[in-house]
């Protein structure tokens, strides 16, 4: 096994080369007079596509369900701790019928939705540490467990945030794997969320460096319940961090068709929202026929 040491030295050099990168590209790349970002990046570019009902938006590769349209990338949440079952039984009800790629729920409601799902192609995601990744890792791999139990079929893991602004990179990483080898066992998709609004750009960097050293099938930015969201930018850097084999969910403050599509330019692979519906009405996304398939 990788020593403390060598992981720390590792980690600083993936910091140094990335952040090197990011210099390099920022100088040479104009910023657009519209939004004042990277051109490459400009919503406009994509927000008449969308906009028009687009299908396909030229994705980064990764690990997302099947199907066509923007509701197939979105993880359709509600995580209130305040919910009621007529409000999970109503969100199951709108994921089924726009096809979105799974409902985003708390622990206690798997069960139900995974049973009221059952026969759809929509999947059951909840969360573990949520929201503040404070927990021991044998709790977070029991939380797995009894999720993937009854019936999750993707679980979105919060870090051990404490722990990565200490540096002690081994005490993360061994914290993701824990939930990753227990999703892999079961065949379920892991999510690992850094929450990017208590991190500075250093600690995005090995956040992501080590979910995706673990393992992991995306990265995700924000739990929604931290003082900040999903931006352009954070999306942008995971992105060049990751590569283009890892999935990158945006999660936290994506409310429109056009939010959301300019975090698929910055390269997110999934969306997660409680907004999904005005999303796909508004990118007039059709709803999944039952010819899609995963």
């Amino acid at each position: 096994m990788i020593s403390k040491e060598e992981l720390d030295a590792l980690a600083e050099a993936i910091t140094r080369s990335v952040l090197a990168r990011l210099e390099s590209e920022q100088a040479a790349e104009l910023a657009c007079s519209c939004h004042g970002m990277a051109s490459s990046h400009c919503p406009n570019l994509i927000r008449g596509l969308v906009d028009g009902g687009a299908e396909r938006l030229g994705l980064h590769a990764g690990p997302q369900h099947g199907g066509t349209g923007l509701g197939r990338m979105i993880d359709h949440t509600l995580l209130k701790p305040d919910a009621t079952e007529s409000q999970i039984r109503k969100l199951c009800e709108e994921a089924a019928q726009h096809g979105f790629a799974t409902v985003c729920i708390n622990p206690t409601w798997v069960r139900l939705a995974a049973r009221l799902l059952r026969g759809t192609e929509v999947g059951v995601c909840t969360v573990v540490g949520f929201p503040l990744g404070a927990n021991t890792s044998d709790v977070k791999i029991y939380e797995t467990r009894r999720a993937l139990f009854d019936g999750a079929t993707e679980i979105d893991m919060v870090i051990n945030v404490g722990a990565l602004k200490s540096k002690d990179y081994a005490l993360v990483e061994s914290d993701i794997l824990g939930v990753v080898c227990c999703t892999k066992e079961a065949g379920a998709l892991s999510k690992v969320i850094i929450e990017t609004a208590l991190l500075d750009q250093e600690e995005k960097i090995k956040a992501s460096t080590l979910a995706a050293a673990a393992g992991a099938d995306f990265v995700k930015t924000s739990t929604g319940f931290g003082p900040g969201g999903a931006t352009v930018e954070d999306v942008t850097l995971m992105r060049q961090v990751v590569g283009e084999k890892m999935g990158i969910k945006a999660a936290g403050g994506v409310r429109d068709a056009v939010t959301a599509a300019e975090m698929v330019k910055a390269g997110a692979t999934r969306i997660g929202a409680s907004a999904g519906v005005r999303i796909v009405q508004e990118a007039g996304a059709k709803p999944a026929s039952s010819s899609d398939t995963y």
